[in-house]
């Protein structure tokens, strides 16, 4: 088998954390874990019993655009430059002269029309495209990451054998994991890893493109990709098995009562209220999978859609419904930042002070 990845490939937001509150429950980060790890010989045994999953690991809310607060009318439009451009890329423009930042934004509004339409223009489709690009950054960055890694014939696909050798290691026919004290467990690892892979493989070619590649490790950010995270997540609750989440199976996934008994922490009793009084949408007192996917996967605000339409009302002088290339240079300093801009900021912050 191969040694173990470094710490380095795993997803973001997937951790190795230990907790005396929280069972394991082998959640759908687990299979995604073990990816990242890869399994090594004699240097991984089962999960232990401790390692849980932070209580917010399930449910996948929608990250702000940025932390920075919303307010144009002051001339301060870091959440702007951080919704364009990605927070990292906002910090390389803060540190721009301000020609070198209406360059670099040419550059972007020619990218941004030619990965549209290529007519001359930047629509409202093309700058929210642009916007959830920039914020999806992290997501591209893992992929990258993992690529060469499970990619071993180098022919710009992983198939699933590729990746099954990589993360399981290399088995004879009806001899999978015979050398592994948890055979049985990392069988049914094997299993929904191949199920989540067929899934995100859309052409149902056994080889995964980077895009299908991405659907396989970030499941949550593919909307075909869904029911897959349901059904994950309800094979780690549903723990008797009849098809849906009753409240203490809820609850066993949160919280592991101490031996000698006692009363459940505040919290937990918070939490049962929770399931009662927004999780169980019908009230029949379980969850079923239609239930178990509105909290995992909440609805959400198109927020790159939002932040289009504000750029493109505060930069559509001749307001025809989209943006020139000489629209968006002339209003350049809401789009990116520069040192000019930042200096402009603080001699603001300054004044208010005094």
């Amino acid at each position: 088998m191969p040694s173990p990845l470094p710490l380095a490939h795993l997803p973001p937001g997937v951790s190795l954390t230990c907790s005396s509150e929280a069972p394991l429950g082998m959640t759908w980060l687990w299979s995604l874990l073990l990816l990242g790890l890869g399994l090594g010989q004699g240097a991984w045994g089962k999960p232990p019993p401790d390692a849980g999953v932070p209580l917010s690991s399930r449910v996948h809310q929608q990250a702000p655009l940025s932390e920075a607060k919303h307010d144009d009318s002051h001339g301060d439009f870091q959440f702007d430059h951080e919704a364009f451009l990605g927070r990292e890329a906002a910090l390389e423009f803060d540190q721009l002269s301000p020609e070198e930042s209406k360059a670099g934004l040419g550059r972007i509004v020619d990218r941004m029309d030619r990965d549209g339409d290529g007519d001359g223009w930047v629509s409202l489709d093309e700058l929210r495209a642009w916007i959830a690009h920039t914020q999806q950054r992290h997501i591209r960055d893992s992929v990258t990451s993992a690529w060469d890694t499970y990619d071993t014939d180098r022919d710009g696909r992983v198939g699933w054998e590729e990746l099954r050798n990589v993360t399981y290691g290399h088995y004879q026919p009806g001899e999978e994991f015979s050398d592994v004290e948890d055979a049985e467990t990392y069988r049914k690892l094997l299993a929904r890893d191949e199920r989540r892979f067929r899934a995100a493989d859309q052409d149902g070619d056994l080889h995964a493109t980077r895009e299908e590649f991405t659907a396989f490790l970030h499941p949550e950010e593919f909307p075909h990709m869904r029911d897959t995270v349901i059904a994950e997540t309800m094979e780690d609750l549903d723990k008797n098995g009849d098809g849906y989440v009753q409240v203490d199976e809820y609850i066993a996934d949160l919280y592991s009562p101490e031996p000698e008994g006692g009363e459940e922490p505040a919290w937990v009793q918070t939490e049962r209220q929770q399931f009662r009084d927004f999780r169980d949408l019908n009230g029949d007192g379980h969850l079923d999978g239609r239930e178990v996917g509105h909290w995992v996967l909440p609805p959400a605000q198109d927020q790159p859609l939002v932040e289009a339409n504000h750029l493109l009302q505060e930069s559509d002088t001749n307001k025809d419904g989209r943006l020139s290339k000489q629209e968006i240079l002339g209003n350049w300093n809401m789009f990116v930042g520069s040192q000019a801009t930042n200096y402009g900021e603080d001699l603001t912050r300054h004044h208010d002070e005094l």
